[in-house]
């Protein structure tokens, strides 16, 4: 349960840091409301799984997770640069999240 916890957790990270570039700056009411409510759930989430997963890795994923899901919603949604590094290290960016959970009895 811990593990699907951080992944939910994970996934409002990604919402959040999106919800900062519709927020323009924390000064757009209702997308800053949005960014807020899921940063709260994101912290409250991580909190409830580090209660059974090691901090070290429970954040690794994380932001994992928010690092590989914001860079990938950047390409798709605000038209940012999709080369083949770009690409290669998000991949790298799974790999580990994937290595984490294999390594930490999460299987």
């Amino acid at each position: 349960m811990s593990w699907i916890l951080l992944v939910v957790a994970g996934l409002f990270e990604i919402a959040w840091a999106i919800g900062l570039e519709y927020s323009d700056g924390l000064s757009e009411p209702i997308p800053t409301a949005g960014t807020v409510t899921a940063l709260i759930i994101s912290m409250i989430l991580l909190a409830r799984a580090v209660q059974d997963l090691p901090i070290g890795t429970a954040y690794a994923v994380w932001t994992g997770i928010g690092a590989v899901g914001t860079a990938t919603l950047g390409v798709v949604l605000f038209d940012e640069p999709a080369t083949g590094a770009r690409l290669a290290f998000i991949s790298v960016i799974i790999f580990g999240i994937v290595g984490l959970q294999l390594v930490s009895g999460g299987h």
